[in-house]
């Protein structure tokens, strides 16, 4: 990964804001440690930290110019198919410097403008500098994989990979409390929204044009995800779309095997990460595997199964062996990784393996998203019970207040269990998008107003418009 940031102002106290682009660029050095580079002209400025995967020579750094000086673009991501979209400009005459896709992502976009984007296949954050026309052209990802933070006050667009470098800048920053509340249901904040008021992430899946001293913030949609309704094939036999997923798989994880620095997988032993491992495995030769171990916690220590996997495929595997001070020991440096609130404790393992595995490889693929596109966690299957066994309804509502009678936590077997169906026995109850709201959470909104002692109509009424905004698709293909 790599760091970017920037400014592009018409505001008359743009110094103020030029700056901070030291602090901010610095700020985001751990995303990209070999090299730092930044570019400045009177309305604009740009930062950026690299971490180089393909064409690790410096004369891939950034910020990278166009030849002729006119454009100049920061770009934090990797494109797949750069090595074929290069071929196509040079037989359209275009020339190379480098052998990377930062030189092809701005080609593209000098001879094409925005359509390029429906071309490329890969995850991507980036900014483009028009010197001439003094205008900035930035975008996101089809999914939102790549970070990216913005704030814009009519005057000042300021962006960077991460919210800790846009703190670096002089704005007025005030907790969000509609953002708080979320995050207390949902240990994370939802897009478009953050933690703070006027900071939003930039939405997947589009771009904007900020042109100089033109008041107006729009942007341009180039992808959305398709609903059911919206594909085609939907006669598809199972085993044509077992095959086609088979070689979908296949093909992204092998496109994710390029790169000019050593590669190497997340392995848990759980379905995601193996199916990830045994595809690189295929592609790859000596592929390297790494997975986290709990000497205190055996109850969640799975490495007996990594390690199965793993000389099932013949990797060259690693397992880091963890005691509880470990993981308390680097609790500090994790939060302050953190750009804002996130409650999921598999970030303190996550932080702890990537640690150890840079050591010996730069990159490492992980079934991260596996559960989000397989309907993988509970919540997905008890969806499934609730729409095909409808007597589970009534079943659930008379035991609930039995089950509420018993002890249950997440601690114990059996205690798990009670838990798992006192949740269930509670959605059960709801509409359709109340329900995924409350199986998503895990805390009511009274419970999390109550922590925050707000009694507030008006909090309240906004907090629900924003919950009913989120829910809109769910409202509208949630059938």
């Amino acid at each position: 990964m790599c760091g970017i940031t920037g400014i592009i102002t018409s505001s008359e106290e743009a110094a103020k804001y030029f700056s901070a682009i030291k602090s901010a660029t610095l700020a985001l050095h751990h995303r990209g440690p070999d090299s730092y580079g930044s570019f400045a002209n009177f309305n604009a400025l740009l930062g950026h930290t690299r971490l180089s995967i393909i064409d690790v020579s410096h004369a891939s750094d950034q910020p990278f110019y166009s030849t002729d000086g006119r454009f100049v673009i920061v770009y934090n991501g990797e494109i797949f198919n750069f090595k074929e979209l290069r071929e196509k400009l040079i037989q359209q005459g275009i020339a190379f410097e480098t052998n990377g896709d930062t030189e092809v992502l701005l080609q593209l976009y000098i001879n094409e403008g925005d359509r390029f984007l429906d071309k490329i296949n890969g995850f991507f954050a980036f900014a483009i500098y028009d010197n001439i026309h003094k205008s900035l052209f930035i975008a996101r990802d089809r999914f939102g994989i790549k970070p990216l933070f913005y704030h814009w006050d009519g005057s000042n667009f300021i962006f960077a990979s991460e919210m800790k470098a846009l703190l670096k800048y002089p704005f007025e920053k005030k907790i969000d409390t509609i953002s708080l509340i979320e995050y207390l249901q949902l240990n994370y904040v939802p897009g478009p929204n953050t933690m703070l008021e006027g900071v939003e992430k930039f939405p997947a899946g589009h771009s904007a044009t900020i042109h100089y001293k033109e008041d107006e913030l729009v942007f341009k949609q180039f992808y959305k995800e398709p609903y059911f309704d919206e594909c085609e094939n939907k006669s598809i036999t199972y085993a044509d779309a077992t095959k086609n997923f088979y070689d979908l798989l296949e093909d992204s994880v092998q496109k994710r095997l390029l790169a000019d620095v050593p590669v190497g997988t997340f392995l848990s032993g759980g379905l995601d990460s193996s199916a990830i491992t045994a595809m690189a495995s295929l592609h790859k030769k000596d592929m390297m595997s790494f997975s986290i171990g709990y000497k205190d916690e055996p109850m969640f220590d799975e490495t007996q199964y990594a390690e199965m996997v793993s000389k099932k495929l013949g990797t060259d595997h690693h397992t880091f062996r963890l005691n509880n001070n470990d993981l308390f020991n680097d609790l500090y440096h994790i939060l302050d990784s953190f750009g804002e609130p996130f409650g999921d404790s598999s970030a303190i393992p996550m932080y702890i393996l990537s640690h150890n595995a840079r050591k010996h490889v730069k990159v490492c693929l992980s079934g991260d998203g596996g559960d989000e596109l397989m309907a993988g966690y509970n919540k997905h299957m008890a969806e499934y019970k609730l729409r095909s066994k409808p007597q589970l309804r009534s079943l659930s509502n008379t035991m609930e207040p039995f089950l509420k009678l018993l002890p249950y936590s997440r601690n114990t077997f059996y205690g798990n269990k009670i838990r798992q169906m006192i949740r269930f026995s509670e959605g059960a109850k709801l509409s359709n998008s109340d329900r995924y709201w409350r199986w998503a959470s895990i805390a009511t909104t009274d419970k999390a107003l109550s922590l925050l002692k707000i009694k507030n109509e008006n909090l309240e009424k906004r907090f629900t418009e924003r919950k009913n905004a989120h829910l809109t698709s769910l409202d509208n293909n949630f059938n």
